[in-house]
């Protein structure tokens, strides 16, 4: 009955709120006018609500009128990191590494699109049947995605990845038992006598709180260049400059790739490249970076251990367009990377550091990848390949 009479209100309201001037209004008399809106269609319905429910019905309606409809609490509480929609009957939603269900849902698929409308138009994109899928940063940093049907067979799918201003340090990452002093200590060093680091896990793993976290470790009066394709980086160093790729507009022109990024940024003087997440054809400009002085650079790969890592390197760095046979990839990659930081999601939601390995030249075709430190809670990963 509750959703039928949302429902009824939400109708009701949309053409109400236009004969006020609702556009022209500030916030709070918008706040205001929907409040009176929502209790005179409640009392003209004549159904018995109890002060809790009608607070909740008045509280939905402020929320699908200027916020995000059901979606909007999760937005709102700092506890919830990411925020998963499959179609408009199922939100799942993340928090401290566990996924939840949500009792909150859409009323159908057209109420869903409303809001993803409402959320893609400001970032200048657009999703339809000619171009089911978009993927964007909100103002706030946040990164969304969407992929409609036929290409999702759930029916519009919404995803949100929250970006938080404020990056853990250090030391909060101790206190939550993501990192241990020795494990610190190690990547301390190696970043204060500007190693090459590789950051490496599972998707949600941990990757990016790592990295802006041991980025305080990085000399005030070092310059370091982000290159991403998304900007979710909050380095906690001194002097930034922040690059964010390109995707082509409608016409297909006027794409940045990353692979153009890291080219550009070798003529920007930088004491540090800091790549966001390595995927293709730009892992090889980035290992000839790291080869001819660029040192104490980082990036984050997706790589479920240290020894698949090389390999995810190596098959990167031949997406690129340039013909190199793999012993040369792999002697670049021996060359190029110092260390390995590899993180895992353990079972109960909490992203740990849980092997680090130094990077030391190669033995006949393969590459040395020697463990110096493990979490004793998890175990080795497969450091080596064959």
């Amino acid at each position: 009955m509750m959703t039928d009479l949302r429902k009824k209100i939400f109708s009701s309201l949309i053409r109400d709120i236009e004969d006020h001037g609702f556009d022209s209004l500030s916030f709070n008399e918008k706040t205001d006018l929907i409040r009176r809106l929502t209790s005179r269609v409640i009392d003209d319905e004549r159904i018995i609500l109890t002060d809790g429910e009608r607070s909740e019905l008045v509280s939905g309606m402020l929320n699908e009128i200027l916020g995000l409809g059901p979606i909007q609490p999760l937005l709102e509480d700092p506890q919830v990191s990411e925020i998963m929609v499959n179609g408009s009957r199922n939100i799942f939603y993340e928090v401290n590494g566990k996924i939840k269900r949500s009792d909150l849902h859409f009323f159908d698929d057209e109420h869903l699109m409303r809001v993803i409308e409402k959320i893609i138009l400001p970032l200048g994109l657009r999703v339809d049947g000619a171009s089911p899928m978009a993927d964007g940063r909100l103002p706030d940093g946040s990164r969304v995605n969407v992929i409609l049907p036929p290409l999702c067979l759930n029916g519009p799918a919404l995803t949100i990845r929250k970006f938080f201003l404020k990056s853990l340090s250090p030391a909060d990452l101790m206190n939550i038992g993501s990192i241990c002093k020795e494990a610190l200590d190690i990547i301390r060093s190696h970043v204060i006598y500007k190693s090459n680091i590789i950051i490496s896990g599972g998707a949600s793993s941990g990757k990016t709180t790592l990295l802006n976290s041991i980025s305080s470790f990085i000399n005030d009066h070092e310059r370091v260049i982000t290159i991403e394709d998304s900007a979710e980086l909050r380095l906690l160093s001194k002097h930034v400059i922040s690059l964010e790729s390109r995707p082509a507009n409608v016409e297909d022109r006027g794409e940045v790739t990353i692979r153009d990024l890291v080219r550009n940024a070798l003529r920007m003087r930088p004491d540090r490249l800091i790549i966001g997440e390595v995927r293709g054809g730009e892992c090889l400009d980035l290992l000839q970076a790291l080869n001819t002085g660029h040192k104490g650079s980082l990036a984050t790969v997706h790589a479920n251990s240290p020894g698949e890592l090389i390999f995810r390197l190596e098959t990167m760095a031949l997406m690129s367009d340039v013909n190199l046979p793999s012993r040369a990839i792999r002697q670049q990659i021996s060359t190029a990377i110092d260390l390995i930081v590899h993180l895992k999601r353990l079972n109960n939601g909490r992203r740990v550091v849980s092997e680090i390995s130094e990077v030391s030249g190669m033995s006949g075709d393969d590459v040395n990848v020697e463990p110096i430190y493990t979490n004793a809670e998890i175990g080795y990963a497969n450091p080596k390949i064959a």
